[in-house]
């Protein structure tokens, strides 16, 4: 579970970072410097680890760069409020492909779950980022900048917690079950 944590946080980080800065700033100059620098650092971070770097984290740079400078040059700060959606959709789709949620799995789930359950699990997770992509796009098209820093600081990590938390109540009694059947069995 620790380590799924830290997986999740790791994908999160330039998000949450993002943010933060622009929740406690405002100005997309600084939140852009800050943004492509924690991801240019994970980058490097990993690059040194000798890992490879996901596409997402190379895709969440450009989408800084573009839709910062887009905000930046027009003073229009709906450019950088709707780049959570694109995020959001990006990762939905990249969840899409069976087998995405492996890495986050323990063996204990690999050794006693259906792949057709974790499989069905992924596409919940994608689900749901599409679900708040549309949320990000509604809240930026419809109410300022307050309302949509508290949707991005409490929505999406809630539900990503209560979604992670659900999953690994459902996995965790699917595994006990299974593991506690044939000792039923020989009683």
């Amino acid at each position: 579970m620790r380590e799924a944590l830290k997986s999740l946080f790791e994908d999160l980080l330039s998000t949450i970072v993002f943010l933060v800065v622009f929740a406690i700033t405002g100005s997309a100059p600084i939140t852009i410097a800050v943004s492509v620098a924690v991801g240019l650092g994970q980058i490097a971070f990993e690059t040194w680890r000798g890992r490879p770097v996901a596409p997402l984290q190379w895709l969440s740079i450009a989408l800084v760069l573009i839709f910062g400078g887009a905000s930046y040059f027009t003073h229009d700060n709906r450019f950088i409020m709707f780049k959570p959606t694109l995020i959001y959709c990006a990762v939905g789709i990249a969840m899409m492909k069976k087998g995405w949620l492996d890495r986050y799995m323990p063996p204990i789930v690999h050794d006693n779950l259906p792949r057709a359950v974790i499989a069905g699990s992924g596409y919940a997770w994608a689900l749901m980022m599409f679900a708040l992509g549309a949320g990000n796009l509604a809240i930026t098209l419809t109410f300022d900048r307050s309302t949509w820093v508290l949707y991005n600081t409490v929505v999406p990590l809630a539900a990503k917690f209560a979604a992670f938390g659900i999953q690994y109540l459902v996995f965790r009694t699917m595994i006990v079950r299974k593991l506690r059947r044939p000792v039923l069995e020989r009683a």
